[in-house]
């Protein structure tokens, strides 16, 4: 498995923007597809965005289309969510999750936007958003 260690939550106002960082530990963190996921209170745990273990293929929610950006940098082991035009509705856990199966032929082989595909999970970061 990997082992996963979120940071860059805090609390911020409405329009700002923000960038979640996530390190990425162990034998097969390199060759992990990686994703993100928030839960709000009372709700359940959804799918952000993931982004395949060369960095080629990203996928999103349709919720954030257009303002969440998936990176990631293998030299250094880490996944970036950089968000922007915060509104109340972002308010959130973030959680970064990892697959750390060999990797399949294709990015698009398996559904990443399923919480099932994921085998390693962080503790996640706060990120609450005032208007």
């Amino acid at each position: 498995q990997v082992q996963l260690v979120e940071s860059g939550g805090g609390l911020v106002q409405a329009g700002d923007s923000l960038r979640l960082s996530c390190a990425a530990s162990g034998r097969t963190a390199s060759t992990s597809v990686l994703g993100w996921f928030r839960q709000a209170p009372g709700k359940e745990r959804e799918f952000v965005g993931a982004i395949s273990w060369r960095g080629g293929s990203t996928k999103y929610a349709d919720s954030v289309k257009g303002r969440f950006t998936i990176s990631r940098d293998n030299a250094k082991n880490t996944v970036n969510l950089q968000i922007n035009s915060l509104r109340p509705e972002d308010t959130a856990v973030y959680y970064c999750a990892a697959d750390s199966r060999p990797p399949s032929l294709s990015f698009w082989s398996r559904d990443y936007g399923a919480l099932r595909e994921y085998d390693s999970w962080g503790q996640g970061t706060q990120v609450t958003v005032s208007s």
